[in-house]
């Protein structure tokens, strides 16, 4: 993929990750209901996804198709915020992460068990 993808095509790409394959014209409609764009918005921000390497064109009716996993796309984000916000340290985001909330018994052992699973 060629460069990064921003918070509106990110709604784009959602769009397909949630429900697979489906047309550029289903997109506008499914974005115009949750986000209130129009139908042109929706399409530059379609082949914005295609310039980039995320989306591909098919046809018949100008078909999606996403070329990127959601969870690359997270793994990419959660690089970027630590390497921005936290000097490159993970240990700092978990730290500020696990520092914003009271956690029930049941989320600390969740969290214990993610821990040693990394061991």
């Amino acid at each position: 993929m060629d460069g990064k993808l921003y918070d509106s095509e990110l709604k784009v790409m959602d769009v397909l990750w949630r429900e697979g394959d489906c047309t550029a014209a289903h997109i506008a409609q499914v974005l115009t209901g949750s986000v209130g764009w129009n139908v042109n918005t929706t399409y530059t921000l379609i082949n914005r996804c295609i310039k980039k390497g995320a989306i591909e064109r098919r046809e018949p009716r100008f078909t999606c198709h996403a070329l990127v996993e959601k969870a690359q796309v997270q793994a990419d984000e959660t690089e970027e915020l630590i390497g921005k916000l936290y000097d490159g340290s993970a240990e700092t985001l978990f730290a500020a992460l696990l520092g914003r909330k009271k956690y029930t018994a049941d989320e600390i052992e969740r969290l214990r068990k993610m821990v040693d699973e990394l061991k």
